[in-house]
């Protein structure tokens, strides 16, 4: 069974300095928490054995995913194309804008479109100045990446923001509705906000949910599967939100779901390829 890992920050380079990496004991505290173990890779920093885990997991895609996060750091979409080029068979990358910026942010989503990134990585809360999902700054965005048929990662749910007011669904649903040809995928997949957000993926046929390291052990894990196993199957992504959790554990855990088979298939692999234009 193909599987892609949908949501992968190796250790090279800028990703080094985010706060996962950085500061190892509460990245460590997150995976404890998960029901995990530390992956080695990742204690060592150590890029070649993160391969090697791809490789012994029998995950056949993995996306890098860039970002610019103040806080919790940011990579630049030179390091994600960098890595991504050292590893072509297997890694893809999304590229990360500055929304403040906006003339620049329509550079490089085009220079990224051009370099073959598959996709642009949006995290509001997160933004040095933080926004909600439907800023009004993030609208020519949007409406760029609607017009050029390019999709969205929008990163909203768990501590994505500076409180909780700002993984708050309402926000996506707007932009949704205002963007309806606007393929999104909301990583961490709007937790806490398990109910809502799995509304809105009802009334919103462009909206995906990948919970990634939510979904382990987490109040709402039940209705994530539920949903991906019934209405949500076609647009449930799986990631490991690797450094959180291990590529290997975190996919062995996952196969021991009660999904039925080809559900399995589709959340592995068949929806992400399809959102990821593969």
């Amino acid at each position: 069974m193909a599987v892609i890992d949908f949501r992968v920050r190796p250790p090279f380079k800028g990703f080094l300095d985010m706060v996962m990496y950085a500061n190892p004991e509460r990245r460590d505290r997150f995976t404890a928490q998960l029901g995990f173990e530390p992956a080695p890779s990742a204690a060592k920093k150590s890029l070649d054995q993160l391969m090697d885990e791809v490789r012994a997991a029998g995950i056949d895609k993995v996306l890098v995913v860039g970002r610019n996060s103040g806080p919790l750091g940011s990579v630049s979409n030179e390091d994600v194309a960098e890595v991504v080029s050292l590893y072509p068979e297997t890694f893809i990358g999304a590229a990360s804008i500055d929304p403040t910026d906006r003339k620049g942010a329509m550079r490089q989503i085009r220079d990224a479109m051009a370099q073959g990134f598959k996709a642009v990585n949006v995290e509001p809360g997160s933004y040095p100045t933080p926004l909600h999902p439907d800023d009004r700054m993030l609208y020519p965005i949007y409406a760029l990446c609607e017009d050029e048929e390019f999709p969205v990662i929008m990163m909203a749910g768990g501590n994505a923001g500076p409180d909780i007011s700002y993984t708050l669904p309402v926000g996506i649903d707007r932009v949704l509705a205002d963007f309806p040809g606007l393929q999104v995928v909301v990583s961490h997949g709007g937790w806490p906000w398990v109910h809502q957000i799995l509304h809105i993926a009802f009334r919103r046929s462009n909206l995906f949910i990948s919970p990634d390291m939510y979904l382990p052990n987490m109040p709402g894990m039940d209705d994530y599967l539920k949903a991906a196993d019934g209405f949500l199957s076609d647009r449930f992504i799986y990631g490991s939100s690797y450094p959180f959790m291990p590529v290997v554990d975190c996919l062995e855990w996952f196969r021991t779901l009660p999904i039925h088979k080809e559900n399995q298939q589709k959340i592995l692999y068949d929806n992400a390829a399809r959102f990821l234009k593969l």
